[in-house]
């Protein structure tokens, strides 16, 4: 089974490629950690979610099937999960939703999952990590290689296609993790996508608390792994994720371009978060 180091662990693969200075320094826990013998507890009971998440099979891919495990590996890990605002992620209308949020953690895939299965845009080698890699190829996830600029209009076309027939598609614009979740700037080429299916788009702001307390213990980040990253998760108390889902944006007919609608969902999906790190 190959082990994932996080989605910014190499430099980047070409001039345009997303780039985040976090690494696993940046990452802390703010509150105490679990004792060892209920640490046990959550990982048997993560192991025991994960289990039958594969025994459904196919059958995962079904959205409430989907939506239940996720909400299941959550429980398992003692994850509260918080919405605020619309409990969809997908709005009303003819097309699909171009959903776009900042991008923290592995987790962060599980809790939207949780709030509501959509089709996942996720580089390669997601479907290779373990735990978030079978839920997300059964899931019915477009992958991408990031590093690769000339299977971006391929992609955007399959995602308009995607969204004119209905589906929702879910995409992290930065690109790259980022331990507070707000730093860079949201790439445009997915927002041409929304432009050119006439979908909406719907901002999607994401973090992390620890009894109440802001924290860093869920990013994964720079040359972290997955194994390291699932250790502190485990051992966290007081561990809530927070999904602040944000009116649809609305492409503008004749003033919206991708240029002018990234930056306006990124000000709606950064501006309810605190400052980023670096």
């Amino acid at each position: 089974m190959t082990v994932p180091v996080s989605v910014n662990a190499n430099l980047p693969a070409h001039a345009w490629a997303a780039w985040s200075p976090c690494s696993p320094s940046c990452v802390s826990h703010a509150a105490d950690r679990l004792p060892a013998p209920r640490i046990a507890r959550r990982y048997a009971a993560f192991s025991r979610a994960i289990m039958s998440a594969l025994l459904r099979g196919e059958r995962i891919g079904d959205p409430e099937a989907l939506r239940s495990t996720a909400a299941a590996m959550l429980d398992a890990l003692d994850i509260r999960l918080e919405v605020a605002g619309d409990r969809t992620l997908g709005a009303p209308g003819g097309t699909g939703t171009l959903v776009v949020a900042n991008h923290i953690s592995w987790l962060d895939i599980i809790a939207l999952l949780a709030v509501e299965p959509v089709v996942m845009l996720a580089k390669r080698e997601v479907g290779t990590w373990p735990v978030v890699g079978p839920l997300t190829k059964r899931a019915g996830t477009m992958f991408i290689d990031r590093g690769s600029l000339r299977q971006l209009p391929g992609s955007v076309r399959e995602m308009a296609e995607r969204l004119r027939s209905g589906q929702s598609v879910m995409v992290f614009p930065q690109g790259v993790t980022w331990c507070a979740g707000t730093g860079g700037s949201f790439r445009r080429a997915t927002f041409q996508a929304a432009l050119d299916a006439g979908a909406p788009v719907r901002p999607v702001s994401l973090d992390y608390v620890q009894h109440g307390a802001p924290t860093t213990v869920a990013a994964f980040v720079g040359e972290d792994d997955f194994g390291t990253s699932l250790r502190r998760v485990v051992s966290a108390t007081g561990l809530t994720v927070r999904v602040h889902t944000h009116p649809p944006l609305l492409p503008a007919r004749g003033t919206d371009d991708r240029r002018t609608l990234a930056a306006r969902a990124q000000a709606t999906v950064c501006g309810a978060q605190p400052s980023a790190h670096g």
